[in-house]
């Protein structure tokens, strides 16, 4: 079984992606390239003690990203902070 810090490599940060912490309370990570949906919500709460609403995965040429929502009883924002993107 991998660690929370095995499936999530790093924060993915973009114009787009600072928009979404801001505005739809959405963070995207760059995860392990075999890492699950249930896995990745799994570490997600596991590392910042936040509920997870919904995961969405998409590959590219930069590696497996994961979209994670943030459920509304939490900020994407007070996550982001404290993953050291702000």
């Amino acid at each position: 079984m991998r660690s929370a810090y095995d499936i999530i490599i790093k924060p993915f940060v973009t114009e787009k992606s600072m928009l979404q912490i801001e505005k739809g309370n959405t963070i995207w990570f760059i995860v392990h390239e075999n890492a699950t949906r249930e896995e990745v919500k799994k570490a997600v709460e596991e590392i910042s003690g936040m509920k997870v609403a919904k995961v969405n995965i998409l590959r590219d040429k930069e590696g497996k990203k994961a979209i994670v929502k943030i459920s509304k009883d939490f900020s994407a924002e007070e996550l982001a902070t404290k993953l050291g993107i702000f």
